[in-house]
């Protein structure tokens, strides 16, 4: 919701093309690499190689939030700028997008590790149901409902303005109001929320372009979000006091780092070729996949959806 708050650029396929990009190609790329990396070079088995892969696709709009755009009205129009603060802008755009979508989009890949988890490697078991359930009804119906989900917030949001002390000193929780009614509504008809909200947040953000309130709801929901990681970040830095990385193999480590700095580099980059910007932009857009609670959040859904073996080496895998 936070990040898709404070995107100034109005949606469409041209305008975020380099969004479509990351998610279609890199995303796959990096998933199939590293998943390659864990069952051939790690020994991991094939379910387990595949969740792995799902796990260290989303990037983390939260760690990330440094090097994305700013708050909202603070990033004008590319073609407002000089090319070089056109160039930066881009860059930013581009992190900001692909980690507001991708922790929705990496949701099927998750499913199909599961799936192979349960009913076996042979495709016949499960192409089926995951292209037509997990791929195309749980996109589709989380855009639609991200989109009129987002148009009725907005509405309900812009409808008044907060002119008395108690209206004004709760100003801004209709982000997280909104968050929780998206999410909610389209989980419970079986679609991606994390996809959902972020359309929402979005619409809402194109409903009124030029409104105040945008900041107010840019800040509560930035607020949250940096609260509830800070309580993650505690309870993750006990667990590596208590021995988490204890068992982490050289295998995994160099696993680890190879995805980090080689093959999600790689994937992003080769999904940018022929990108209307220069080397030294694609190359920043490329590495900078910061990998955070997503990663977290996908390893544990899928552990706790199927039986995958050797799933405390996942966990020790995530942590470098």
């Amino acid at each position: 919701m936070a990040v898709g708050l404070k995107i100034d650029r109005p949606p469409g396929l041209r305008a975020w093309a380099s969004t479509w990009r990351l998610l279609v190609i890199a995303m796959p790329l990096s998933i199939a690499g590293a998943a390659l990396l864990g069952w051939w070079y790690v020994g991991l088995f094939l379910p387990t190689a595949v969740l792995l892969g799902a796990c260290i696709a989303p990037t983390d709009p939260v760690l990330a939030s440094e090097v994305q755009v700013g708050e909202p009205g603070e990033s004008p129009e590319d073609e407002e700028q000089s090319d070089g603060e056109g160039r930066k802008a881009e860059v930013q755009f581009a992190l900001s997008s692909e980690a507001g979508l991708n922790d929705g989009f990496a949701f099927p890949f998750t499913n199909l590790a599961i799936a192979i988890a349960l009913v076996g490697i042979a495709p016949g078991n499960w192409v089926g149901e995951w292209l037509l359930i997990d791929v195309v009804y749980k996109i589709v119906v989380g855009v639609l409902l991200g989109i009129v989900l987002g148009w009725v917030v907005a509405r309900l949001v812009f409808l008044t303005n907060p002119e008395t002390q108690i209206a004004k000193s709760v100003q801004g929780l209709e982000a997280v109001a909104g968050t929780l009614f998206v999410y909610g509504i389209t989980e419970l008809v079986g679609a991606y929320g994390f996809i959902a909200v972020f359309v929402a947040a979005v619409m809402i953000r194109d409903y009124e372009r030029s409104h105040d309130y945008n900041e107010s709801l840019h800040q509560i929901s930035e607020l949250a979000e940096q609260t509830v990681m800070g309580v993650i970040m505690v309870f993750f830095g006990g667990a590596i006091a208590g021995g988490l990385l204890e068992p982490l193999t050289l295998e995994a480590v160099i696993a680890a780092v190879a995805i980090v700095f080689f093959v999600r580099p790689l994937a992003g980059i080769t999904s940018l070729l022929g990108f209307d910007h220069g080397w030294g932009e694609r190359g920043t857009i490329a590495f900078f996949g910061i990998r955070g609670i997503g990663s977290f959040y996908y390893l544990a859904h899928g552990l706790n959806e199927g039986a995958f073996a050797d799933a405390d080496l996942l966990w020790h895998s995530l942590d470098p």
